[in-house]
């Protein structure tokens, strides 16, 4: 009742003028509120208890970060009522975030033949590598919520939409989360039979029951070649879950994408890790490219971090000594508090601060390709 109460107080200025502006919002926001408290207060970690004889990282009920940080507590229900709130009312988005999808195909295929990369929004991607067409943890639909038609909400529609995707050779995941694996998506990827899949450990059954039948799902450290390139499951710092039942169950993970003609860092989401990612710089980089978390940051009022800031992201793109860093995870939905158009500007001040140039800082349009440098040798 206590949080019943605060949730009431806190929002009530901002029902009072959603009612007043959508008829249908009051006919549904009794359902939703329920839902939502229930789902915000209900979320809960278990027990890190380490199973003896397997790597840090792996518990008698799943998973944890190691070096262990404390499991984020719920975020509240108030929390969640704004994310759906945003759902009802999105926000004007500048003309220079994105580029049409007319354009956006146009460039993908001019650059069909290079070594390139095509922003699709959030933490999608589609990367061209020696030949081969990656996906990046696929979200192309509208909504990234359990509850239907409420929740995140996409605010600029995909730079290709679903249907209007090239062939798709491999798809790389990074974790669970509905932001970075949409079931849609999945189940309307046409080519099944000969897509390569790519997940941490615990998603292979996601794939196969939708129909997939060349899924690898990997630990920690544990690569996987195809062809002539190699993805390896690296670590991260965060958390896995898409109800209430499931926390922590599958593994999350960062990637590194290498062949003989480039070598690339995505770091799905994670928060900062000194260890984890100088770590992976030594032991793995350089990289030609970092594809960098930069937003969502605006929870950790709530318990500890489990996204990068953006100053955050750029020592991320020097722990793995990445030549160039692309920025991900914003502009997209709204996951968060802070103001929208804010990441890219602190992202591009962090790099200019650590002495990494602009055109080493790539804030892209959604829709938008660019090629790939060649910076590193293998």
């Amino acid at each position: 009742m206590k949080q019943l109460t605060h949730l009431t107080s806190h929002l009530q200025p901002v029902l009072a003028r959603s009612l007043n502006r959508n008829p249908t919002f009051s006919r549904k926001i009794g359902l939703i509120l329920v839902v939502i408290l229930f789902f915000g207060c209900a979320l809960s970690s278990p027990p890190e208890i380490w199973v003896d004889g397997k790597p840090k990282h792996h518990t008698q009920n799943g998973f944890r970060n190691y070096p262990v940080i404390p499991s984020p507590p719920p975020v509240g229900a108030a929390f969640y009522v704004r994310r759906v709130l945003d759902s009802f009312f999105l926000p004007d988005v500048p003309e220079d975030h994105y580029i049409s999808e007319k354009d956006a195909i146009s460039q993908f295929q001019q650059l069909n033949e290079k070594n390139s990369i095509t922003w699709l929004g959030h933490a999608t991607f589609l990367i061209k590598i020696n030949g081969m067409t990656i996906l990046t943890d696929p979200f192309l639909t509208e909504f990234a919520s359990p509850l239907w038609e409420f929740g995140p909400r996409r605010y600029v529609q995909p730079g290709i939409s679903l249907d209007k995707l090239p062939p798709v050779d491999m798809v790389v995941v990074s974790h669970n989360h509905l932001d970075h694996l949409d079931a849609e998506t999945i189940e309307s990827l046409p080519g099944k039979d000969n897509i390569h899949v790519f997940v941490p450990l615990g998603l292979k059954e996601f794939f196969i029951d939708r129909g997939y039948t060349y899924v690898e799902e990997l630990d920690w450290n544990e690569s996987f070649s195809y062809g002539d390139i190699e993805l390896m499951a690296l670590p991260a710092v965060h958390f896995s879950g898409r109800g209430l039942n499931d926390k922590n169950k599958t593994l999350w993970c960062s990637w590194s994408i290498s062949s003989p003609t480039g070598k690339i860092f995505f770091s799905g989401d994670t928060s900062y890790s000194p260890t984890i990612f100088k770590t992976i710089g030594n032991e793995n980089g350089p990289y030609d490219l970092a594809i960098i978390s930069i937003g969502a940051y605006k929870t950790r009022k709530y318990g500890p971090a489990t996204h990068l800031t953006p100053e955050e992201a750029v020592k991320v793109v020097v722990d793995t000594k990445s030549s160039i860093a692309v920025a991900m995870h914003w502009g997209t939905i709204e996951l968060s508090d802070e103001p929208l158009w804010e990441p890219p500007v602190r992202f591009k001040k962090a790099a200019q601060d650590n002495g990494i140039s602009s055109n080493q800082t790539w804030v892209m349009k959604i829709g938008e390709t660019r090629v790939i440098p060649k910076a590193v040798e293998m």
